[in-house]
């Protein structure tokens, strides 16, 4: 049986690299996305001249202009990131059929048997790296691994626009050279448990036995401590089964534990989701939410509707009453959202489609509409991260 292969795919900065693309003038300047200093809300991403001065993201927006006053803010247009997102993804689609985009600024390849029209992975890699270059004008930092978690990991290690290739069945090794910090899915809730137990490498977690973490950490992220320290993919990433679906998911560098940013969250996933079903011609009838809480714990729930959903304000309202449904109050260091049940959009509903708020490609109108309809959370969510309309001027 041949050897599993799997090249994992992360855009730099992807927000803020987009924003580059289109005004080169911010080339090598702090570029924050986000919220707009003044207002509530975080920032979404930011440009490695911001990170350098220490903003980061999920920060809130007051600590990033504190740190960075002549940094470059900027509104999140999500329609436009998500012009991009989908030629990346087209590209990488064309190098295999096996492509899992996990979200809309990351995609993991199974590049199995592919030698013969791309050379080794490393070359592979490469290749896809400069195409994306050349192509799109955005860079990516790729992992190269036997397994999609581990390729993952390597991905962020030599950011931005570097190449990690692990070698295979020396997965472990790899793993227990690293920090717990790159221990990707160990929360800041789990790094602060491991500092009270002196652990600080992924050796040191190693050479604890899997009863002994299932007995600190619990049966679920006990077992997930135990596979990843040693290599193995322990099932963050896969693939519903059954039905074609679309989705995207987000792990928080700080655990949530306020609903208001959930639902912002949440409705910059349902604006990717339409975007894309648009974009593909395509409807779907079911929607299924995951979290994952701070113990690790995943929980997935989902709807199908009696008609297919329509426009972003549908998708909105029926995520958010699953995430009200089932979400216990618990921390939650993992959401994630998408559709399945997709067919191709009939003539009619292509035409529900082209009256929706998917047409009002911001989060400022599609919120408008919302609250129309009698969720005034949203309007709250909306606040937190400040998106602004597309059209409305950028201050400076």
């Amino acid at each position: 049986m041949k050897e599993k292969v799997f090249i994992h795919v992360d855009l730099d900065a992807f927000f803020a690299s987009v924003e580059v693309l289109d005004n080169p003038d911010l080339k090598g300047k702090p570029v924050i996305v986000g919220a707009m200093p003044g207002n509530r809300g975080v920032v979404s991403t930011c440009s490695y001249e911001a990170r350098a001065i220490g903003v980061r993201s999920g920060m809130p927006i007051s600590e990033a202009y504190r740190l960075c006053p002549s940094g470059i803010f900027l509104p999140v247009r999500m329609k436009r990131y998500s012009e991009i997102s989908n030629k990346v993804m087209e590209l990488l689609a064309s190098f295999t059929p096996d492509m899992l985009q996990i979200s809309i600024d990351e995609a993991s390849l199974d590049i199995t048997g592919t030698e013969r029209l791309w050379g080794t992975p490393q070359e592979t890699a490469y290749a896809i790296q400069n195409k994306i270059k050349e192509s799109i004008g955005i860079t990516c930092s790729l992992g190269i691994a036997s397994n999609r978690y581990i390729a993952k990991i390597a991905s962020d290690l030599k950011k931005p626009q570097g190449i990690t290739y692990v070698e295979p069945r020396h997965e472990a090794d790899f793993m227990q050279k690293l920090p717990l910090k790159k221990l990707w899915g160990a929360g800041k809730k789990a790094q602060e448990r491991f500092c009270e137990l002196g652990v600080t490498t992924v050796k040191q977690l190693a050479d604890m036995s899997q009863n002994m973490l299932k007995d600190l950490f619990g049966n679920a992220f006990g077992d997930f401590l135990f596979f990843a320290s040693h290599g193995h993919d322990p099932g963050i990433y896969q693939e519903r089964k059954g039905s074609q679906s679309i989705s995207t998911e987000e792990t928080f560098e700080t655990d949530i534990i306020e609903r208001e940013l959930l639902e912002t969250k949440l409705l910059i996933m349902c604006e990717e989701i339409m975007e894309r079903l648009y974009n593909h011609n395509t409807s779907a009838y079911t929607i299924f939410l995951k979290l994952r809480y701070d113990n690790f714990i995943t929980v997935n729930v989902q709807k199908t509707l009696k008609h297919p959903v329509f426009n972003c304000s549908e998708l909105f309202q029926t995520a958010s009453i699953l995430l009200k449904n089932k979400w216990n109050g618990q921390p939650i260091r993992l959401l994630g959202l998408g559709v399945s049940n997709i067919s191709e959009s009939s003539a009619q509903v292509q035409d529900l489609f082209a009256e929706s708020e998917l047409k009002q490609t911001t989060v400022e109108k599609t919120a408008a509409q919302i609250k129309k309809k009698g969720c005034g959370s949203i309007m709250r969510a909306r606040d937190l991260l400040g998106l602004q309309n597309d059209n409305k001027k950028t201050p400076r």
